[in-house]
């Protein structure tokens, strides 16, 4: 148990603290940090700095904070930190679809762009069983772009509630992202907001909503991986949002 989960258990409340570093950024973080000693031993001051500005980037990339992630058997929660780009109703991803998985008709699909200063640890959106875990090769386009859900590397995530329901939702690597490195595998049980992979370094992840179930987000909307509430199972109604 964590600092933070002892504090909410005594009734406590929390205070703000720095986020743990993954472990998979850690090598990163030592390697830059090498490299600064090693310039700073060969009077490099200049270029040492740089990389002393890397390895602090490279730490805040890999954090790993707390979230507090809402309670309810019919939530979906965003599976990651950015802003809502694009909200389209489209035909879920074969790999996933058919037998087995998505049902093969038009869904809503969220999509949350993670930029390189976003928290990049991802998490289940719904509490299941992953029932698919499904891993293509790709381009490296602007995740930004609506093609990049066909084109780009990207994994396929099948999770499936006690109940049978089902959600899709997909890892996209971007311009930067060179790699997407998973935490779970097939078969595994997850909670709802549990991590279960990271995509290095900006990218982009799709939710496809199950049918009856509207977007609770609108475009432009900043989400909280594990926090933001991207819709409610069987609820039909949309949000609206106001620009300002």
């Amino acid at each position: 148990m964590t600092e933070h989960e002892k504090a909410v258990a005594a009734g406590e409340g929390v205070k703000w603290a720095w986020p743990s570093v993954h472990p998979e950024g850690r090598k990163f973080a030592l390697v830059s940090a090498a490299v600064v000693g090693a310039l700073a031993f060969i009077g490099w001051t200049f270029l040492a700095w740089l990389f002393v500005g890397l390895t602090i980037w490279i730490l805040a990339f890999f954090r790993d904070p707390v979230r507090s992630v809402p309670q309810g058997d019919d939530l979906v929660v965003s599976p990651a930190d950015g802003m809502v780009t694009l909200i389209q109703t489209v035909m879920p991803p074969k790999e996933i679809a058919g037998e087995g998985g998505l049902a093969e008709e038009p869904m809503v699909r969220v999509s949350v762009f993670m930029s390189v200063f976003d928290v990049h640890i991802n998490r289940s959106p719904i509490a299941g069983t992953v029932r698919k875990i499904e891993y293509i090769a790709g381009k490296f386009l602007n995740a930004d772009l609506d093609k990049a859900s066909e084109d780009n590397e990207r994994q396929h995530f099948l999770v499936e509630r006690n109940d049978g329901v089902k959600i899709g939702f997909t890892q996209i690597a971007g311009l930067v992202a060179r790699r997407i490195v998973p935490f779970s595998k097939v078969g595994d049980v997850v909670t709802a907001g549990e991590r279960v992979g990271l995509i290095r370094f900006g990218s982009r992840v799709d939710v496809y909503l199950p049918k009856g179930t509207a977007p609770k987000v609108a475009l432009g909307q900043r989400c909280i991986a594990g926090e933001t509430i991207l819709g409610v199972i069987g609820d039909g109604s949309s949000a609206v949002a106001i620009s300002q």
